[in-house]
Protein backbone atom coordinates (compact mmCIF):
# COMPACT_ATOMS: atom_id res chain seq x y z
CA UNK A 1 0.00 0.00 0.00
CA UNK A 2 1.25 3.24 -0.67
CA UNK A 3 0.04 5.75 1.74
CA UNK A 4 1.30 8.95 0.94
CA UNK A 5 -0.55 8.74 -2.31
CA UNK A 6 -2.98 7.31 -1.03
CA UNK A 7 -3.36 10.28 1.34
CA UNK A 8 -2.64 12.10 -1.63
CA UNK A 9 -5.47 11.58 -3.06
CA UNK A 10 -7.56 11.65 -0.27
CA UNK A 11 -6.77 15.55 -0.19
CA UNK A 12 -7.46 15.91 -3.60
CA UNK A 13 -11.26 15.37 -2.87
CA UNK A 14 -11.28 18.60 0.00
CA UNK A 15 -8.63 19.87 2.37
CA UNK A 16 -8.31 17.46 6.09
CA UNK A 17 -7.14 17.47 9.11
CA UNK A 18 -5.47 14.30 10.19
CA UNK A 19 -7.65 12.86 12.35
CA UNK A 20 -10.13 12.94 9.45
CA UNK A 21 -7.83 11.51 6.93
CA UNK A 22 -6.71 8.53 9.38
CA UNK A 23 -10.57 7.93 9.75
CA UNK A 24 -11.30 8.28 5.76
CA UNK A 25 -8.10 6.13 5.56
CA UNK A 26 -9.26 3.36 7.80
CA UNK A 27 -12.93 3.46 6.21
CA UNK A 28 -11.72 2.75 2.76
CA UNK A 29 -8.44 1.03 2.66
CA UNK A 30 -7.58 -0.04 6.03
CA UNK A 31 -9.79 -3.53 6.09
CA UNK A 32 -8.31 -4.94 8.92
CA UNK A 33 -4.95 -3.22 9.29
CA UNK A 34 -5.65 0.58 9.97
CA UNK A 35 -2.95 3.47 9.72
CA UNK A 36 -1.78 4.40 12.95
CA UNK A 37 -1.95 8.11 13.71
CA UNK A 38 1.77 8.63 13.86
CA UNK A 39 1.94 7.55 10.08
CA UNK A 40 -0.65 9.51 9.04
CA UNK A 41 1.68 12.35 10.78
CA UNK A 42 5.22 11.66 10.03
CA UNK A 43 3.95 10.94 6.20
CA UNK A 44 2.05 14.40 6.25
CA UNK A 45 5.67 15.82 7.23
CA UNK A 46 7.39 14.23 4.84
CA UNK A 47 4.50 15.86 2.42
CA UNK A 48 5.16 18.90 3.19
CA UNK A 49 8.60 19.06 3.37
CA UNK A 50 8.19 17.87 -0.42
CA UNK A 51 6.26 20.22 -1.17
CA UNK A 52 2.89 17.89 -2.33
CA UNK A 53 1.18 19.42 0.86
CA UNK A 54 0.94 22.60 3.12
CA UNK A 55 -0.55 22.70 6.21
CA UNK A 56 -2.92 25.71 7.23
CA UNK A 57 -2.30 27.77 10.30
CA UNK A 58 -3.67 25.68 13.51
CA UNK A 59 -7.12 25.78 14.08
CA UNK A 60 -8.65 26.02 18.14
CA UNK A 61 -10.68 23.32 18.72
CA UNK A 62 -12.23 20.97 21.37
CA UNK A 63 -8.38 19.34 22.20
CA UNK A 64 -5.25 20.98 20.68
CA UNK A 65 -4.62 23.08 17.40
CA UNK A 66 -5.04 21.59 14.79
CA UNK A 67 -3.57 21.79 11.32
CA UNK A 68 -5.78 21.43 8.36
CA UNK A 69 -3.61 19.98 5.19
CA UNK A 70 -4.44 20.88 1.03
CA UNK A 71 -2.72 19.14 -1.55
CA UNK A 72 -0.55 21.53 -3.88
CA UNK A 73 0.11 21.22 -7.65
CA UNK A 74 3.02 19.03 -7.46
CA UNK A 75 0.66 16.76 -5.43
CA UNK A 76 -1.78 16.85 -7.54
CA UNK A 77 0.52 16.06 -10.53
CA UNK A 78 2.09 12.90 -8.35
CA UNK A 79 -1.28 11.86 -7.87
CA UNK A 80 -2.07 11.73 -11.59
CA UNK A 81 0.84 10.44 -12.69
CA UNK A 82 0.82 7.57 -9.81
CA UNK A 83 -3.04 6.82 -11.12
CA UNK A 84 -1.89 6.66 -14.90
CA UNK A 85 0.46 4.02 -14.15
CA UNK A 86 -0.88 0.38 -14.43
CA UNK A 87 0.18 -1.97 -11.05
CA UNK A 88 2.45 -5.11 -12.16
CA UNK A 89 0.14 -7.88 -12.38
CA UNK A 90 0.82 -9.94 -9.53
CA UNK A 91 -1.16 -12.02 -6.71
CA UNK A 92 -2.36 -9.42 -4.10
CA UNK A 93 -2.53 -6.35 -6.49
CA UNK A 94 -6.48 -6.32 -5.54
CA UNK A 95 -5.70 -4.22 -2.44
CA UNK A 96 -3.80 -1.40 -4.78
CA UNK A 97 -6.00 -1.44 -7.34
CA UNK A 98 -8.95 -0.61 -5.53
CA UNK A 99 -7.36 2.10 -3.53
CA UNK A 100 -6.80 3.36 -7.22
CA UNK A 101 -10.52 2.98 -8.19
CA UNK A 102 -11.92 4.61 -5.23
CA UNK A 103 -9.74 7.26 -5.43
CA UNK A 104 -10.05 7.90 -9.06
CA UNK A 105 -14.23 7.43 -8.35
CA UNK A 106 -13.64 10.56 -5.70
CA UNK A 107 -11.59 12.65 -7.56
CA UNK A 108 -14.03 12.55 -10.93
CA UNK A 109 -11.95 10.71 -12.92
CA UNK A 110 -12.61 7.87 -15.06
CA UNK A 111 -12.03 4.64 -12.77
CA UNK A 112 -13.04 2.48 -16.13
CA UNK A 113 -9.89 3.96 -17.60
CA UNK A 114 -7.46 2.86 -14.98
CA UNK A 115 -9.58 -0.64 -14.62
CA UNK A 116 -8.94 -0.84 -18.97
CA UNK A 117 -5.12 -0.04 -17.94
CA UNK A 118 -4.51 -2.19 -15.57
CA UNK A 119 -6.79 -5.13 -17.70
CA UNK A 120 -4.28 -4.70 -20.85
CA UNK A 121 -1.26 -5.02 -18.59
CA UNK A 122 -2.72 -8.61 -17.07
CA UNK A 123 -3.71 -9.77 -20.23
CA UNK A 124 0.18 -8.71 -21.95
CA UNK A 125 1.42 -10.75 -19.21
CA UNK A 126 -0.56 -13.74 -19.56
CA UNK A 127 0.87 -13.95 -23.38
CA UNK A 128 4.07 -13.64 -21.84
CA UNK A 129 3.27 -16.51 -19.96
CA UNK A 130 1.83 -18.86 -22.29
CA UNK A 131 4.83 -18.64 -24.24
CA UNK A 132 6.71 -19.63 -21.19
CA UNK A 133 4.41 -22.18 -20.65
CA UNK A 134 4.93 -23.55 -24.06
CA UNK A 135 8.56 -23.43 -24.42
CA UNK A 136 10.18 -24.35 -20.87
CA UNK A 137 10.34 -27.29 -18.36
CA UNK A 138 7.36 -28.71 -17.08
CA UNK A 139 8.91 -27.01 -13.61
CA UNK A 140 8.68 -23.36 -15.24
CA UNK A 141 5.41 -24.45 -16.99
CA UNK A 142 3.56 -25.20 -13.78
CA UNK A 143 4.98 -22.06 -12.17
CA UNK A 144 3.44 -19.96 -15.11
CA UNK A 145 0.10 -21.87 -14.87
CA UNK A 146 0.65 -20.72 -11.20
CA UNK A 147 0.90 -16.87 -12.31
CA UNK A 148 -1.62 -17.52 -15.09
CA UNK A 149 -4.49 -18.42 -12.15
CA UNK A 150 -4.25 -15.70 -10.04
CA UNK A 151 -4.06 -13.18 -13.34
CA UNK A 152 -7.30 -15.03 -14.28
CA UNK A 153 -8.94 -14.41 -11.23
CA UNK A 154 -7.55 -10.70 -10.92
CA UNK A 155 -9.39 -9.86 -14.93
CA UNK A 156 -12.53 -11.25 -13.07
CA UNK A 157 -12.53 -8.78 -10.42
CA UNK A 158 -11.41 -6.48 -12.85
CA UNK A 159 -14.21 -6.96 -14.77
CA UNK A 160 -16.99 -7.48 -12.02
CA UNK A 161 -15.70 -4.02 -10.39
CA UNK A 162 -15.90 -2.55 -13.81
CA UNK A 163 -19.88 -3.76 -13.80
CA UNK A 164 -19.96 -2.28 -10.34
CA UNK A 165 -18.06 1.49 -10.41
CA UNK A 166 -22.00 2.95 -10.26
CA UNK A 167 -22.85 1.21 -7.33
CA UNK A 168 -19.51 1.56 -5.78
CA UNK A 169 -19.07 5.20 -6.51
CA UNK A 170 -22.44 5.91 -4.95
CA UNK A 171 -21.85 3.89 -2.06
CA UNK A 172 -18.40 5.73 -1.27
CA UNK A 173 -20.34 9.07 -2.08
CA UNK A 174 -18.21 9.81 -5.21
Amino acid sequence: MNVPLALLGLLEREPSHGYDLKRDYDTLFGRGKPLPFGQVYSTLGRLARDGKVVASDAEPGAGPDRKRYIITDEGVSELEAWLAEPVAPEPHLQTLLFVKVVLALMSGRSAEQYLDTQRAAHLGRMRELTELRRSSSLVDALLADHGLFHLEADLRWIDLTSSRLAALATEIGA
